[in-house]
């Protein structure tokens, strides 16, 4: 019997240095992220606004869409799954549920955050934050609620950019002494607030977030392990890296009416065909005896 994904992040996560966890917002690019042989996913709660919605992540998608995509993320890639779980949506009996079932799809750990409904992304203006028992009280109700004990609840505080940094790590604190496994103080804004972070919370796992946004400095991975964070996500550089390439295949099309210009520049079908695991089904169709003229050949 295979190692629950849970456990296997707490494992990782026991481990010296940081975890490194690129964000993807589909089933597709959790099979990349699994081929590229990383040890963990994250699934970002913007690209999923934007794949799923072609909206930005200002609180618009349910709890129910973004767990579907959560569990499709954590079965193609077959790794441990953090999932963005936006507010618990509710109070801390909503947050029970959510974590109850995140759970159930196969997710790893979640991170919840202290924002007010709507919430935003944690990188955009317009943030609203809620008072600091409430999300105490959601914190405990999540951990409270996780039926595997080695499932992961990450505590993301939003304050910065309302409070300021002191009053952000002052409910870092009381996140802490909740139950949180580990803190995600969201948009430190240059290396002297990382290093405060940092040194604030020596000894405590902690997440960093590098975003797009350029507010939270872009550090190598073994400098943040030896700053004391565990786990780093990168929510959507899959995506922003994709848009450049999408872009300039269809503006090619549209120009020259042909796509023959594109196949030198593009993935072959043999390598996508691969990439969605036709090997795999063409080794089941063999095993389970499937006559030649059904079977998916190239």
């Amino acid at each position: 019997m295979s190692e629950r994904a849970t456990t296997t992040l707490r494992k990782l996560l026991a481990e010296p240095g940081c975890v490194v966890a690129p964000g993807v917002a589909d089933a597709f690019a959790a099979r990349l992220v699994k081929l590229e042989g990383f040890k963990a996913i994250y699934m970002t709660g913007f690209g999923t606004s934007l794949t799923r919605l072609g909206m930005p992540d200002v609180g618009l998608l349910t709890a129910s869409e973004m767990i579907d995509n959560a569990s499709r993320i954590a079965d193609a890639s077959e790794l441990p799954l953090v999932a963005d779980a936006d507010t618990g949506y509710g109070n801390p009996i909503n947050t029970r549920r959510t974590i109850r079932d995140y759970e159930k799809a196969g997710v790893a750990g979640v991170h919840i955050e202290d924002q007010q409904w709507p919430k935003r992304c944690g990188h955009l203006a317009g943030k609203r934050v809620i008072p600091t028992a409430e999300m105490v009280a959601k914190i405990k109700a999540a951990c409270d609620a996780r039926r595997d004990r080695d499932f992961v609840i990450i505590a993301r505080c939003d304050a910065i950019a309302v409070e300021g940094l002191e009053p952000a790590l002052e409910r870092g604190e009381r996140y802490r002494e909740a139950g949180a496994d580990v803190l995600f103080i969201e948009a430190p804004v240059g290396r002297e607030q990382v290093e405060i972070v940092s040194k604030r919370f020596k000894g405590v796992p902690l997440l960093y977030n590098m975003a797009a946004s350029g507010k939270t400095p872009d550090l190598p991975a073994d400098e943040l392990g030896r700053l004391g964070f565990k786990l780093a996500i990168y929510p959507n550089w899959v995506i922003l890296a994709a848009i450049p390439a999408m872009r300039g295949a269809l503006r090619e099309l549209k120009q020259s009416g042909s796509i023959a210009g594109l196949r030198g520049k593009a993935a072959n079908f043999k390598e996508f065909t691969e990439i969605a695991g036709l090997p795999e089904i063409q080794q089941l169709e063999e095993k389970y005896g499937l006559p030649e003229d059904q079977r998916a050949g190239l």
